[in-house]
C-alpha cells in the first residue's frame, strides 16, 4: 500500500484536482486517498496553500525577486512533486476538426444553393422555350388547317385555275391564280418573278366592266398561295409593274380573260 501511496503523490492528480481537470473516476480516487491517508490530505493541503500564496503574490506589486524567494522556499519545503499548475492548453484536435467540418459544410451548402438556383434559372429558361414551341406549334397548326380549308376550296370541282405568263416586258412572269365561284374565294400562287428595281412592284389587278381594281402586291420572296379580293364580275387579272405610291403609274406585263374558260 505504501508503494500505491508513493505512486499517487508522485503522479499529477492532485494538481489536476486543485485545478479542476480530472475526471469522475480521478475526482473519486484523489478523493479516497485524501480521507485515508494523512500524507495525502497533507500533500493536498499544502498544493492549497502554495496555490493561495502564489495567487496572492500576483495580486500585490512586489519586487520579482521576492516573489522568486517564495517560489524557491515553496520547492524546498514541498516534499510532494509538484508539477506546473497552470498548462497551455493545446486546441484538441476535435476542435479544429469541428471548425474544418463546419467552414466545409457552410461552403457545400452556398455552392448548392448556387447550383439550385442555376438549375432553377435554365428550368425556367427550358419551360419557356417549351411554351413558346407549343406555341409555335399551334400557331403552324392553325396555318395547316387554314392552307388546308383553302386548298379544300380549290380542289372544289367548280374551282378554276388560271396560269398567268409574263409579256415580252416579263418574260420570266409565272404565277397561277385559282378561283372558286361557289366559294367565292380567289387564290394566286407565285411562281415565278423577275426582279425590280427597289422602287417598283408588282401589282394584280382585276377588270371589271367599267374600271380597275387594285386587289394587292406581288412578292416573289413570299411563295405561298395569297388570297385576293373576289370580285364577281370580274372580266380579267392583269398583273402590271408598278411603282410604289403611285398606282395610276403602271405597265401591264400579263393578263388572263376570266370569260373566256
Amino acid at each position: 500500500m505504501e508503494t500505491k501511496l508513493h505512486s499517487f503523490l508522485n503522479s499529477n492528480l492532485l494538481n489536476k484536482y486543485l485545478v479542476g481537470e480530472t475526471t469522475l473516476q480521478e475526482t473519486q480516487e484523489v478523493e479516497h486517498y485524501i480521507k485515508s491517508y494523512p500524507e495525502a490530505a497533507e500533500a493536498y493541503e499544502k498544493l492549497q496553500n502554495n496555490l493561495e500564496i502564489i495567487a496572492k503574490a500576483g495580486a500585490v506589486d512586489v519586487p520579482k525577486h521576492v516573489l522568486n524567494n517564495i517560489l524557491e522556499e515553496l520547492d524546498n519545503s514541498n516534499d510532494a512533486k509538484v508539477i506546473q499548475l497552470v498548462q497551455h492548453r493545446k486546441t484538441p484536435w476535435y476542435s479544429i476538426a469541428a471548425s474544418a467540418a463546419a467552414v466545409l459544410f457552410a461552403a457545400s451548402t452556398l455552392f448548392l444553393y448556387q447550383k439550385n438556383l442555376k438549375l432553377n434559372d435554365e428550368n425556367n429558361v427550358v419551360v419557356d422555350e417549351i411554351f413558346d414551341l407549343r406555341s409555335d406549334i399551334e400557331n403552324n397548326n392553325a396555318k395547316l388547317d387554314q392552307l388546308a380549308a383553302e386548298l379544300s376550296k380549290l380542289n372544289h370541282p367548280d374551282a378554276r385555275k388560271y396560269l398567268i405568263n409574263g409579256n415580252d416586258r416579263a418574260k420570266d412572269l409565272k404565277t397561277v391564280a385559282y378561283i372558286n365561284p361557289v366559294e367565292k374565294t380567289s387564290m394566286i400562287d407565285v411562281i415565278k418573278l423577275p426582279e425590280l428595281p427597289a422602287d417598283q412592284q408588282y401589282e394584280i389587278w382585276a377588270e371589271l366592266q367599267d374600271r380597275m381594281v387594285h386587289l394587292g402586291i406581288l412578292d416573289e420572296s413570299q411563295r405561298t398561295l395569297k388570297q385576293i379580293p373576289y370580285l364577281e364580275d370580274a372580266l380579267a387579272l392583269s398583273i402590271k409593274i408598278g411603282t410604289e405610291g403611285d398606282p395610276d403609274n403602271s405597265t401591264e406585263v400579263a393578263e388572263i380573260s376570266l370569260k373566256d374558260e
